[in-house]
């Protein structure tokens, strides 16, 4: 299930629109319309877009008369951000593995 959410979120975020359209999110509720205008796509292009957002979870949307307003649902991105931190603990010993080797080929040289 875990897994199943972390594919659907690292697909979303795999496009730039999409994650352009998160960022704007991020800074409050927008409609579809208003989201689709600064990549200068229709508002069909715009709502393929937010129902992928949507099937993972990171963008809910509701009717307010004949808008469809959207707004950022940031539970997944937490999700995919401590799957991520385990990479990150991976990484820091590597680099700090490297560092040691580059501080003792320094101080021989």
């Amino acid at each position: 299930m875990v897994e199943q959410r972390l594919d659907a979120t690292f697909h979303a975020l795999a496009d730039p629109t999409r994650r352009g359209m998160l960022a704007d999110l991020a800074l409050g509720e927008k409609s579809i319309g208003a989201l689709a205008e600064p990549f200068a796509m229709s508002f069909a292009g715009a709502a393929k877009h937010v129902k992928v957002l949507e099937g993972a979870g990171l963008v809910q949307r509701r009717k307010a008369g004949r808008a469809q307003i959207c707004s950022l649902a940031p539970a997944p991105l937490a999700e995919a951000e401590l799957w991520l931190r385990q990479w990150e603990k991976f990484w820091t010993v590597r680099l700090d593995a490297l560092a040691r080797l580059v501080e003792q080929d320094g101080a021989g040289a």
